[in-house]
């Protein structure tokens, strides 16, 4: 098992290997797998691909993000101008429904609000705006619209999914469906493993929200 040490070294050499990433300026500190990234960077989607990037390494459990995003002056935009670029960003992704959701910006922070069919498609509206040039962050407050469903159907066709993605792994996995919220528990190796998981509940019919009890060993 890997020391606190251990981990550190491998995600601050996992940050420089990132060359989406200005891994300069990011301090990175691990207590009993716990990792905690602190620093600046020069815009939002550096960010969210540093903490990515701390994710992908063995021996972590948790990461507590705290780098706060400084943008230089060429890449700072007035509101109406981002505004502007997130409507064309909307319009221009297929997997965005435009007509469903609505953006605000107030001093390059934007708050997404609207109600959505998937989650995917909550997931792609914010991700297709994280790269904007001004851009400083993102509240995500897309909701997936109620559908009436079967708990007992919705269970089975996530633990099916998660047997056709790794059967060893989802004998670990619990799944518990209340209404239309999902509740997941039990051990994964890694985020990806735990991304999977969440990712095969999100695609069952009738998902709202998801609580994520899953913990992640060595």
């Amino acid at each position: 098992m890997k020391t606190d040490s251990q981990i550190q070294t491998d995600i601050m050499k996992e940050l420089k290997w990132d060359p989406s990433v200005t891994h300069e300026h990011i301090g990175v500190a691990v207590s009993d797998g716990i990792v905690t990234l602190s620093g600046t960077i020069p815009s939002y989607i550096e960010k969210s691909a540093a903490e990515k990037a701390a994710q992908r390494v063995s021996g972590v459990k948790v990461v507590v993000e705290k780098i706060e995003v400084k943008l230089p002056g060429s890449y700072k935009r007035d509101d109406q101008d981002i505004a502007k670029a997130i409507v064309n960003q909307f319009k221009w992704n297929v997997q965005v429904p435009d007509d469903l959701v609505k953006a605000s910006v107030e001093d390059g922070w934007v708050e997404l609000s609207g109600e959505v069919e998937w989650d995917y498609q909550r997931t792609a509206t914010e991700s297709c705006i994280r790269g904007l040039t001004g851009v400083n962050g993102v509240s995500n407050n897309i909701t997936i619209k109620a559908k009436k469903v079967q708990p007992d159907v919705v269970k089975q066709k996530i633990e099916e999914a998660l047997k056709r993605e790794a059967e060893r792994e989802a004998r670990r996995i619990a799944v518990d469906v209340r209404g239309s919220k999902v509740i997941l528990s039990g051990t994964v190796h890694s985020f990806t493993e735990m991304n999977d998981a969440k990712w095969a509940a999100w695609s069952a019919p009738g998902v709202t929200s998801i609580e994520n009890n899953l913990h992640i060993t060595n």
